[in-house]
């Protein structure tokens, strides 16, 4: 198991916490909509070889709220200020759910920025067809359950099983709230992103989806295929919105074949 820390970062005017582990070439990770998770299977995997950088989201966890981001294009700006800051661009990075929307904004914004682009799920453009599930009427437990196609997945039991604790509970519903704020209206969707990763040409991209996914339709990895020039896709077959989690070795294997093209 690869080691990882937890540590504290002043940088684009806040303090922002970072998850560090593994070694190797950067690998940026922006974590969903529920917040960081903890480390799992799949950072292990991946940190055999790259050393994955995790910012916990403001608002989420213990990285301060920033009244200032209305929306998340404003979340994907500070993003983008934070890697300048840190000298990081480009590097490679992997966006999931709401986390593919800020890194598709980032994108859009400066393609330049990223050296490859692995959107897993990702919200930001509305379908032709399907909806985006509408999170926020579920209680925390109900939208937990919904992202993996089985619950018994030990992966899944391991960290979301059981009794929530109040901390837990209080963590989840957090980072509700502030998807809530940046993300109500218009859902979860930036109607003009489609037209701005249009300009986006040369960067490497791959759509990965979980063929049961309950969240986010397949019209959306549509769609951003039709907006992203030559962006690649990948189902993992018989999981859900989380198949880092239900499946953490094909989707291990989908990144790392990608990230060494």
């Amino acid at each position: 198991m690869a080691t990882w820390t937890e540590a504290t970062r002043n940088v684009a005017g806040t303090d922002v916490v970072f998850i560090t582990g593994g070694a190797g070439k950067p690998l940026l990770i922006l974590h969903d909509e529920l917040g960081y998770p903890g480390w799992m299977q799949w950072n292990d995997a991946l940190a055999k070889d790259r050393t994955l950088l995790i910012p916990l989201q403001p608002g989420f966890g213990k990285t301060p709220r920033l009244d200032w981001i209305r929306n998340y294009r404003d979340l994907a700006g500070f993003y983008g200020i934070v890697l300048r800051e840190l000298k990081l661009d480009p590097l490679d990075v992997i966006g999931f759910s709401a986390g593919g929307f800020i890194a598709a904004e980032m994108a859009a914004a400066d393609p330049r920025i990223f050296s490859h682009l692995v959107l897993v799920g990702p919200m930001g453009i509305k379908p032709e067809h399907g909806e985006i599930v509408d999170i926020f009427p579920l209680t925390a437990r109900s939208h937990l359950r919904l992202t993996v196609a089985d619950t018994t997945t030990p992966e899944f039991s391991k960290i979301y099983g059981g009794e929530m604790t109040p901390e837990q509970f209080e963590a989840f519903e957090d980072a509700r709230a502030e998807t809530a704020r940046i993300g109500w209206e218009p859902y979860m969707h930036n109607p003009s992103l489609p037209y701005l990763l249009k300009g986006v040409r040369n960067l490497p991209t791959l759509l990965i989806r979980g063929q049961k996914d309950a969240i986010v339709p397949e019209g959306c990895i549509a769609a951003y295929q039709q907006a992203i020039a030559g962006a690649k896709s990948v189902t993992i077959p018989n999981v859900g919105h989380r198949p880092e989690i239900e499946n953490a070795t094909d989707f291990a294997r989908s990144v790392q074949t990608f990230l060494a093209e």
